[in-house]
């Protein structure tokens, strides 16, 4: 397979790409005049994952284990509909610049923990997951699976993505993907009229780590908010801003100034280049965006519009964002002797009364990130650092480990908090119900038990979204409907956030293949076998000289 820019679909996997329609989702019933008439759920039940893989491929039966839980809930629910993994570090840099063909091996193991969990679940009645859509952004990845593939538009699926690593790479950055379900048997993209199909809009993310950057978190948001657009948006309004990006004047007004921006569409409530500290829903900026031939268009409503229907903000969409969002509970690391969160529901540092110092909280609460989005009730433990260790001595549940107990059917791993992290609830899934359709319905919020190959726990989101009342998902909500102002863009759209991003998955290439040749058994056979050939050439024409 040859290298493309930005990741795309992947072929299918033979041992993931496997559906067997055994769970009714429809049923018929008569009238009164003997026709028989489909009734269809009123929600999609929906597993969102997220899970930092610290660059290893995961142990297929213990993940499958301990996803066997959060899947049917003790078979007290309905398997999902959808299964969706925001994976983060899902492979070695190298790997994960180059692309897809590198990565399956990766999706593999996921996609067969998936079904085998299904497997343990309900037997060999239970049905299959197919793996209908995988893209990537540098090391984060978005997997969604399917229990019955022909529920979604598949060929309408829209994808995006941007990195905010160095240069705009994609070693921290966020991929997005857009799908519409219909709850019949056949494809959403010809469904008839009056049949409800729902549109999706679903997020991975991973953002800077460190305790002491919180402002560039918020960033990371802003940049998601503003540059992640399933469509290119001079594709979008053509002709109304310049083909190329304006060079923005020098900042020449002092130190502690803020240089111009580049240049963006103003959709949103404020510019992008708001203050660190200023809350999302403050009233627009007077700070100017100001060009060299100062050619910011003003927009129509209509055109504004547009805009918003590209980014994640669209409002007929539901929304989930989840992954490693990298949130502490302090802005500086632990001094030495401090107490950490324990497990033990009699302690007076329960992980419980830690929670109150949870950033993200904080500041979504204050409307500087995470505008507009919800989360369900956060009743599990710190979800990292942890340390994994070989033994049982010096673990926290040093006495559990030495009992042999077993977690989902298998033995619980050593473990510690990391001495030089605050414990933190790092993982997250976050969730924005589209405007005018109802709540979201959370059947569980929680965390998988800690795995050997990780300093994370996987955390994951189970529940109900209500489908679309208007049919179509894609059609949209006519102008002037707010939903009580859920789906107002909090910052604007960077209108040539596309062209950078060509560019820097350019780059992404050049880095990935350079890191392939020097840091992986790939790149040693490579540079083994150039050595040989070089000597062989040297030896021969060497021979042929003296002879």
């Amino acid at each position: 397979m040859g290298l493309q820019l930005g990741s795309t679909n992947l072929p299918p996997m033979a041992d993931i790409n496997i559906d067997v329609d055994v769970t009714t989702a429809i049923s018929t019933s008569n009238t009164g005049n003997g026709n028989s008439t489909m009734k269809f759920p009123r929600a999609v039940e929906l597993l969102v994952l997220t899970f930092n893989c610290a660059k290893n491929v995961i142990d297929v039966p213990v993940f499958g284990a301990h996803l066997r839980g959060a899947l049917a809930q003790d078979g007290r629910r309905p398997l999902p509909d959808l299964v969706v993994m925001s994976l983060q570090e899902i492979a070695p840099l190298s790997y994960s610049f180059l692309g897809e063909w590198f990565l399956g091996p990766y999706y593999t193991a996921f996609g067969d923990a998936l079904n085998l969990a299904v497997k343990e679940n309900q037997g060999e009645v239970g049905g299959r997951y197919t793996l209908v859509k995988a893209k990537n952004v540098g090391m984060t990845a978005l997997l969604i699976f399917a229990l019955h593939p022909e529920r979604l538009d598949v060929n309408g699926m829209e994808e995006a993505e941007v990195g905010f690593g160095a240069a705009d790479m994609g070693n921290k950055g966020a991929v997005g993907v857009r799908v519409c379900y219909s709850p019949s048997k056949s494809s959403p993209s010809s469904s008839s009229q009056g049949q409800q199909s729902t549109e999706l809009t679903f997020v991975a993310t991973h953002l800077a780590a460190m305790e002491w950057n919180l402002k560039k978190r918020n960033a990371n948001w802003r940049a998601i908010v503003s540059k992640l657009t399933f469509a290119n948006p001079l594709s979008v309004l053509p002709g109304v801003f310049p083909a190329k990006e304006p060079k923005a004047h020098h900042d020449r007004s002092g130190p502690g100034k803020h240089s111009p921006p580049p240049l963006v569409a103003r959709t949103g409530s404020m510019d992008s280049s708001e203050e660190e500290d200023a809350p999302l829903l403050s009233p627009p900026s007077t700070f100017p965006i100001t060009t060299e031939d100062d050619s910011t268009p003003t927009l129509t409503p209509s055109q504004k519009r547009q805009l918003q229907d590209i980014s994640i903000f669209k409002p007929s969409s539901h929304l989930f964002v989840a992954g490693d969002l990298n949130y502490r509970i302090s802005s500086t690391t632990p001094p030495p002797g401090s107490s950490f969160p324990s497990f033990d529901p009699s302690s007076e540092h329960h992980y419980s009364t830690f929670f109150s110092r949870d950033q993200l909280t904080e500041e979504r609460l204050a409307g500087r990130t995470f505008h507009g989005m919800e989360e369900a009730e956060v009743g599990f433990g710190p979800t990292y650092k942890y340390d994994v260790l070989s033994g049982p001595t010096g673990a926290e549940n040093e006495e559990a480990v030495r009992r042999g107990s077993m977690v989902d059917g298998v033995k619980e791993v050593p473990w510690k908090f990391a001495g030089h992290r605050w414990p933190a609830w790092t993982d997250r899934v976050l969730y924005s119900a589209a405007a005018g359709e109802g709540e979201m319905e959370t059947v569980r919020y929680g965390s998988l038990p800690v795995v050997e190959s990780s300093d994370h726990r996987a955390v994951f989101w189970r529940g109900r979204v209500p489908l679309s009342a208007r049919g179509q998902g894609k059609e949209g909500i006519e102008d002037g409907e707010e939903g009580e102002g859920k789906k107002k863009l909090p910052v604007d759209i960077d209108v040539y956030s596309w062209e950078r991003r060509q560019k820097a998955r350019r780059r992404e290439v050049v880095v990935g293949l350079l890191a392939l040749v020097w840091s992986t058994k790939e790149g040693a056979v490579f540079l083994g076998t150039v050595a040989v050939v070089g000597m062989g050439w040297w030896w021969w024409f060497a021979r042929g000289v003296m002879v």
